[in-house]
């Protein structure tokens, strides 16, 4: 019974993926990759939508995109827009890192979203997302692979994404601190004007006593 349910959510898979291959035959910002990887990510496969690497990557230059998707298509041996566990296993052979068969697994599980045990486009900029954030361990396949690929973006790229974050980080303490001096200035003048009240009011009493 299980292995029919199984069997009947790929099904529903295929369909889905086959749906989107007709309706976009090329990813948007970066042309070329099957409509397939569009939407991967979705957990379960409901609800499949248009992927724009340019839109939702915007910490990646156009050209940078082009190089990973160059990568991508490279080991994307079977054209289908996924990198499953072989062609991942090639390409870590490739980049001079061989794994094994449970570090593969480990490597795909670690940024795969729709759970389907293989890399679409969107998942494997993942990994470039996350080795700049500095979410990957140095030990890890994944770290390997961004480090290791001869293109732009293992290092240009990477460090451009990596400027992109710690240049958040800089706007959001600059706007923390441009906060804090205008506290600072509004107390300031809240005090001023106490004071001058004060002031006003001590010389409004000096007055009457000198009427007196």
């Amino acid at each position: 019974m299980a292995a029919a349910e199984e069997l009947g959510r790929r099904l529903q898979l295929r369909e889905g993926e086959a749906a989107a291959a007709a309706a976009a035959p090329g990813l948007p910002g970066v042309p070329g990759l099957p409509g397939a990887a569009a939407g991967a990510g979705s957990p379960g496969g409901g609800g499949r939508r248009v992927f724009s690497p340019g839109g939702e990557f915007r910490e990646f230059s156009r050209r940078q995109l082009r190089d990973m998707e160059r990568l991508f298509r490279q080991y994307d041996a079977g054209k289908d827009g996924f990198i499953d566990l072989m062609e991942l296993k090639l390409m870590m052979e490739k980049l001079g890192a061989p794994q094994t068969h449970l570090g593969l697994k480990n490597m795909i599980r670690e940024v795969d979203e729709d759970l389907d045990s293989k890399l679409s486009f969107r998942e494997f900029l993942l990994i470039f997302r996350k080795a700049a954030a500095g979410e990957l361990r140095e030990d890890s396949g994944l770290h390997a692979l961004a480090r290791l690929s001869e293109i732009d973006v293992s290092t240009e790229g990477v460090k451009g994404a990596k400027s992109f974050f710690e240049a958040k980080v800089q706007a959001i303490n600059e706007a923390s601190r441009f906060e804090e001096e205008i506290k600072a200035e509004q107390e300031e003048k809240k005090k001023q004007a106490e004071e001058l009240k004060q002031r006003k009011a001590a010389f409004k009493e000096l007055q009457s006593t000198f009427k007196q």
